[in-house]
Order: C-alpha cells, then structure tokens, then sequence
C-alpha cells in the first residue's frame, strides 16, 4: 500500500536526484539495448576495465598485449560501446547511492549500514580483478544481505526501505553485467540483466513520484490501481519473452512474415527447448545456439503473448478515457500500444533495422513509465 505524499518527509533535493536517476536509467536501458542489438556486449572480455584499461584501447596494438586479447580479438568500433555502457550505469549506481544515504540519514544507523553494505562491494570489485572470485561473491553477497536486512526492517514512509532496496537490485544489476560478459551472453543472464534495469527504473520512477508529492485522487482508485497491478504483471512478461527472443536470437526466427510465420500459420517449433534455462557454463551464446523449429517456438510465444498485453491496454485505456481528468493518460497508453505493435511488426518486416530495435526497446521503458506513474500517484479522496 502508498504512504500518504508527504514531500517534506524528504531531503530537500531528493526528489531532484530521483528525477535525474530516472532519466539516467532510461538512457542506460535505450543504449545497453543498442549495445545488445549491435552485437557489442562481448566486445570488452574483461570486466569491469576493457582490455585492462577504465576506458578502452585507441588501437588494435594497444591491447594485443593483454590477456583478454587471447579470448576476443580487439574491435574498436564496439568496445566504446560496451565500456560507455558501464560508465553510465556505474554513475547511475552512485546516484542511487545518494538516493539511498539521504533516504536513510534519520534511521539508526541508516547511513552507516549503506555506506557499509557499498564499502562491501567495492571492495569486492579489485578482489575480483585479481583472480579472488570467492571472496569477492562473498563480499557482495554479505552487502546485498545488510541492504535487504536493512529493507525489510524499515518502513517505506521516508522512502528508506524502498532506497535500500533500489540500491541491492543496482549491485545485483552490476553482478548480471559482469555475468554476461564472462558467461558469453548467457540467455537467462541476458534476460535477467534486461529486467533488472527495468525493476531499476520502475523503483526510481516511483520514489521520484512519491517525493515529488503528485497525487491523483480519484474515486474507484483502489480497482483502478487492480488494473495497473495486473497490467504490470502482463507487461512484465511480455518484456521476459521480449528479452528471451533478443538473447536467444529469434526475433527473425518467422522470416519477414507478419502475421504468419515462415508462410503458415502454425509452423513446427519446439517449446520444450525454447525455454530451456540453463544450459551450463562455457558456451559461447553469440548468434545463439537454438534450431530453427526453438527459434520460432520463441517468436511465437512473444507473438501470442503481445497480443493478449495489447487487448489489456486497449481496454485499460478506454477505461481511463471515461474516468474525469483522466482523458490523457488513456489517449497516451493506447498511442503507445499502437505505436509499440508497430514497430515490433516493423522489426519482423523490414528484417530487424537496429534505429526500429532499439526504439523497440524504449517503447518498453515508456508503457512502463505509464504504468508505474500511475501506481505511485493514484490515492483515495480525502475525507
């Protein structure tokens, strides 16, 4: 349930920070999709540094020396990619950090605790750089323990529990990272790493709104917010399958047909090995490992499952439509429905261009703007 809006509850800059994590995390998700999409996300081998350096070799020469040189030969014109990929989430990370210690900073020992738990995983990170895997996990492992402790302890009333936890998903987000690189584009990795930064941005969006102290009262709030809740629930699924088609390479798995797939309404596919999620260590994932038959077993289930989120907001938007002062936000979750079907239809027709894949992508981020706005911000009269 909301705590009432309370705006001076919190720090004085607080909402102000949220905000500008919020447009930090959309650009991190828009350009760690283009990162993906361009087949990037192996081009540095080693993590956190690319070829041993914080930002990237200028030349080919300047990491021939290295030893991830003998894992992935050096590409320029990706590298910067993927290591400008993780400057800006690192930055974003030390914003939720000042989220997180302003949120903190009249519980006992609130300040401490965070400051502790992120000391932890810093400390982790050289550990791990030189070859102490086990006593860098258990490092992370011990912050990520202290921050959901300290979560469940708290109330969300000064957003604490809510900043605490904003902050263990951003380290276990840096975790997946890590995990896919030196997994090799694992699929679940992958897929995890895609709804991590999507939980991200939904937690800051709503600390954002809930410190900015915006609320739309309305009458039938608590069944409106029943449909928000499950349009979440079916947006959040749909953007899984989205993620486990892009992992597994299948977003062409029908060809170029729309609505049909490889000429039939029903092609041969496999759902028993489309959703296979582990599949062990050390193989390399890029360009995916599926047949053809996995592949369109994958397209298809993003297919069906799209069509079922897009009838739920259509209808959720009508709802909208007809409820006083709430004629905008209803014109916007049906424009973005529409528009959001037609690019994936696009991606399919005009053989996945990476400006329609990627904006593919935000459109995502975009629904879910809409969607977890409207949780934060819906309150009951008051009386």
């Amino acid at each position: 349930m909301n705590t009432p809006f309370k705006a001076a509850t919190f720090s004085k800059h607080f909402h102000r920070i949220a905000w500008l994590a919020v447009a930090l995390a959309t650009c991190v998700i828009v350009f760690g999709a283009f990162v993906r999409l361009s087949n990037a996300g192996l081009s540095c081998p080693d993590w956190p540094t690319c070829y041993g350096r914080a930002t990237w070799p200028g030349a080919s020469a300047d990491a021939v020396d290295h030893a991830a040189s003998a894992i992935r030969p050096f590409e320029s014109h990706k590298a910067w990619r993927e290591q400008v990929h993780r400057h800006l989430a690192a930055t974003l990370g030390l914003l939720v950090l000042a989220l997180a210690l302003l949120a903190a900073r009249k519980r006992r020992y609130g300040m401490a605790q965070i400051l502790v738990a992120a000391g932890l995983v810093a400390i982790g990170i050289p550990l791990y750089m030189h070859g102490e895997h086990v006593a860098a996990s258990a490092l992370a492992i011990l912050g990520e323990a202290i921050l959901l402790a300290a979560a469940l302890r708290w109330s969300n009333l000064d957003l604490s529990r809510v900043a605490a936890l904003t902050l263990a998903v951003i380290i276990f987000q840096a975790l997946l990272g890590m995990w896919t690189v030196t997994w090799l584009l694992k699929p679940i990795v992958v897929m995890g790493h895609l709804l991590g930064g999507l939980l991200t941005f939904s937690l800051l969006l709503w600390m954002a709104w809930r410190a900015t102290a915006a609320p739309i009262r309305l009458a039938d709030t608590p069944q409106l917010r029943r449909w928000v809740v499950l349009g979440l629930l079916l947006l959040g699924v749909q953007i899984a399958l989205g993620g486990w088609t892009s992992a597994n390479y299948a977003a062409l798995a029908c060809g170029n047909d729309f609505p049909t797939c490889v000429g039939q309404w029903w092609p041969r596919h496999d759902f028993g090995e489309a959703f296979v999620l582990w599949r062990g260590i050390g193989v390399d994932y890029e360009g995916g490992i599926l047949d053809g038959e996995a592949r369109i077993a994958i397209q298809l289930a993003h297919r069906m499952m799209a069509m079922v989120v897009f009838a739920y907001l259509i209808a959720f938007a009508v709802r909208l439509m007809r409820l006083p002062g709430m004629r905008g936000w209803g014109v916007f979750v049906l424009a973005m429905a529409l528009v959001q079907v037609g690019l994936g239809i696009a991606n399919v027709m005009l053989n996945l261009p990476l400006v329609v894949a990627v904006l593919h992508n935000a459109g995502a981020v975009v629904l879910l703007f809409a969607m977890v706005s409207l949780l934060a911000r819906l309150e009951a009269p008051e009386h």
